[in-house]
């Protein structure tokens, strides 16, 4: 006959503490167990060990068990209800310990030093009194106001293994270990593993500064060296400062202590002090157990910079945090990391060695940083073999690991959604379309509030007719030294550090600027004057210094400049005082020159030297490394149709480099651009492109456009509605219509400027 299964009950609140399983007699016959002999439950999450009673009501089917003594995280919350089998119970043989190790657990660190161990010693040998254990269990004590011990671990006994152990008067306990519960749960916590990728020079920086001074404290002290106790980190928003510091502390063991700027302030004068000064000496005490991080997360929000009349508050909380980290001894085992995204609101004493010692800069992640991402957050996704991530590494400059997550998140819900309406039952694959259909989706953060910003939409070289040696001189200045840095590096070259385009308007300059861009797969920012003119003095300039900023933080970049002598103009023309356009001109000169980089705006970790880059290497890691090092700079592209009313300053090399003409269309040119124009319109067999080539001298790229459209336009007019082509009398009615935009003065004006520029 099968047994019955046993529904699990609350224990009745007499036998709290006692250790004791009320069961039907039924049950008690069928395990053969007599009374008060140990049994083990085996339960969800793990088991338990009881003493055998009788129910005082003599029925069978029910099990009430106190759980006093159990496997560590067993909660008797998440077994109400449960209903066990007969067999999950096993009697156990028994016999009185000799000796026991055990680890205690109280509640407090104040307890913990104000607790004699003689009193400790006795009150562990009361509480264990007559219980059975088994080696690695937990016994748990009743909260009581009088008792500072929660729970106490048995680490050893000399008992065999399934054999339960009584512990007697006679037992000799040792208690090997004291510790608060605080520091018990972060031991007891699951080895759940936080994965980091691209930053293992950080890691390690951020490791020797918590580890070293941790494991050899004397070692420091025989040097005569105190040991380092701040870290200060600095990076954008998603590059994973938050996440390294959980990572670093996971891997040397140490106890995480994270504090909120916004917790700490209170509304009553003095509150944020207090609760200050209440966390230091919190991880004070934790540091006494063990390695302990007190991490502030967004410190600029807790310390900004003194000074202000209206920031009397957070002046008291910053006094008050530099007090505290001066009063961190050297030999605790307590270091402060904190974190920010903007490190020059700080108050300049934090950055001071003795505070923080060390500051360690986290940049956006470089292509080989973005791949190894890639690779960690695309390990338990079933991607496809099509799916290429050295690629797509090279496609998300600018990404942070926030940005890579949310990419290939969006991918799955792209994946998933289309095999919903396939509704077929084979196992959905991510592929390189639903990377391609994220990418439209999710943008850069750190470009999301971007000055210039410009999501081109992508042009190809095909789609723009004629000016082939153009493109040729193009492609030579911006695409080369990006898609081929070891070619370059090899002869000694670098990159022009800028790009001029003149030429009369309409003849494509600024599309030719969005091929560029398409074909790199770099960030593109487009600046105008609209975006730079402010009503307040000196914010024109910090906002192209912002734009230089964010185009630096995620190189390679190209910032283009269009109509640049509106948004500069020239200091030589004889105006009364510097005004805005020749301090925002100031500016850029000074960015071009760009003396170094600024701390903060360090890229990915160690990159290797430039002059390293010229040993040859088939291996695809390495290229990565090599185009990665030498694009770590921007390209500037102005284009304007008024060259004679730029700065001289601006247009000598090592500025401003190369400058390039776009002429007008010739007859090949035009006669390609009117092939691009109509390939979406019906024409009919009388069209002759190559007449309307002929006739339209002096037409501009979008003189031609314009013209297709009219011409369109007056096939609809004339044959009504359900017109299906467009005829060659349409053209030359529209060429009256349409007028060039271009004159022969401006060519002139133009050619002469071009000359000038080949005889200097």
């Amino acid at each position: 006959m099968e047994p019955a299964a046993l529904k699990l009950l609350p224990p009745d609140p007499g036998d709290e503490g006692t250790q004791r399983c009320r069961l039907g007699p039924a049950a008690l016959s069928l395990l053969g167990a007599r009374l008060g002999a140990p049994l083990k439950i085996s339960l969800p999450g793990g088991c338990c060990v009881c003493t055998a009673w009788p129910r005082h009501d003599l029925a069978d089917g029910f099990l009430q068990a106190d759980l006093t003594c159990s496997t560590a995280g067993l909660a008797p919350r998440a077994l109400r209800g449960l209903s066990l089998d007969v067999r999950q119970l096993e009697p156990l043989p028994h016999r009185q310990l000799g000796k026991a190790a055990v680890r205690v657990v109280l509640r407090s660190a104040a307890l913990k030093k104000s607790t004699p161990r003689a009193v400790l010693q006795e009150t562990i040998r009361e509480l264990l009194r007559n219980v059975y254990v088994l080696p690695r269990y937990v016994v748990t004590v009743a909260p009581s106001p009088e008792n500072p011990v929660v729970c106490i671990e048995i680490l050893s006994a000399d008992s065999l293994v399934e054999e339960a152990g009584l512990i007697t008067p006679q037992t000799s306990i040792k208690i090997k270990e004291v510790i608060t519960l605080e520091w018990y749960r972060h031991l007891s916590e699951g080895i759940a593993k936080t994965s980091v990728a691209g930053l293992d020079d950080v890691g390690k920086s951020l490791k020797e500064m918590i580890d070293l001074p941790l494991r050899f404290p004397k070692t420091f002290k025989n040097l005569g060296l105190s040991v380092p106790n701040g870290v200060l980190l600095i990076g954008p928003p998603g590059v994973g400062k938050t996440l390294m510091v959980k990572a670093v502390a996971e891997e040397v063991g140490a106890f995480l202590f994270g504090v909120s700027g916004p917790a700490l302030h209170g509304s009553r004068p003095g509150e944020g002090e207090e609760n200050l000064r209440r966390v230091f000496e919190k991880g004070r005490e934790m540091s006494q157990e063990g390695p302990t991080i007190l991490f502030f997360d967004e410190i600029d929000s807790l310390c900004p910079k003194r000074g202000s009349s209206s920031n009397a508050p957070e002046d008291r909380i910053v006094a008050q945090l530099l007090t505290l980290l001066d009063g961190v001894r050297s030999e605790g085992k307590m270091v402060i990391v904190a974190a920010t995204n903007r490190p020059d609101a700080l108050d300049p004493a934090l950055r001071r060695p003795g505070r923080f010692d060390r500051e360690v800069i986290i940049g956006t992640p470089t292509v080989t940083q973005r791949r190894s991402i890639l690779q960690l957050l695309t390990s338990h996704m079933p991607i496809s073999a099509d799916v290429d991530l050295a690629q797509l590494a090279e496609l998300t400059p600018g990404y942070v690991g926030a940005d890579l997550t949310a990419l290939c998140r969006e991918a799955v819900m792209q994946a998933v959604s289309h095999s919903s309406l396939e509704s077929t039952e084979t196992e959905t694959m991510i592929n390189m379309g639903d990377f391609q259909e994220a990418f439209k989706k999710i943008q850069p953060s750190s470009f999301r509030s971007a000055v210039g910003l410009t999501e081109c939409k992508p042009v190809t070289w095909e789609q723009i007719g004629g000016l082939e040696d153009v493109k040729l001189k193009l492609k030579q200045s911006i695409e080369w030294p990006m898609k081929f840095p070891q070619a370059f590096a090899r002869m000694g070259l670098s990159h022009p550090k800028g790009l001029l385009l003149y030429g009369p308007s309409g003849c494509a300059k600024t599309t030719l600027v969005r091929a560029v861009a398409t074909s790199c797969h770099c960030s593109f920012l487009s600046v105008s004057g609209a975006d730079l003119f402010s009503p307040y003095v000196g914010d024109s300039e910090k906002i192209l210094s912002q734009v230089f900023r964010q185009a630096r933080a995620n190189t390679p970049a190209i910032i283009f400049l269009d109509e640049i002598d509106t948004i500069l103009g020239s200091r030589s023309h004889g105006r009364t005082g510097p005004g805005v356009s020749e301090r925002v001109l100031s500016v850029l000169l000074n960015e071009l020159d760009g003396v170094g980089l600024k701390v903060t705006e360090r890229r990915g970790g160690k990159l290797q030297l430039e002059g390293q880059c010229q040993e040859q290497s088939d291996d695809e890691e390495r290229k990565l490394e090599f185009q990665e090092t030498l694009n770590k700079d921007f390209m500037v592209v102005a284009a304007t149709n008024r060259p004679d009313m730029l700065d001289d300053a601006l247009l000598r090399p090592g500025r401003l480099d190369k400058m390039i003409y776009i002429p007008p269309p010739d007859l090949k040119g035009r006669l390609s651009i009117l092939k691009i124009c109509t390939e979406k319109i019906p024409l009919d067999t009388d069209v002759s492109l190559q007449d309307v080539a002929a006739l339209t001298d002096l037409f501009s790229g979008a003189d031609i456009e314009n013209l297709c459209k009219e011409a369109a336009l007056l096939a609809l007019q004339e044959n009504g509605l359900e017109a299906t082509a467009v005829k060659h009398e349409h053209f030359v009615k529209s060429l009256k219509t349409v007028k060039p935009s271009l004159n022969r003065k401006d060519l002139e004006f133009f050619e002469t400027f071009y000359s000038q520029e080949l005889a200097s």
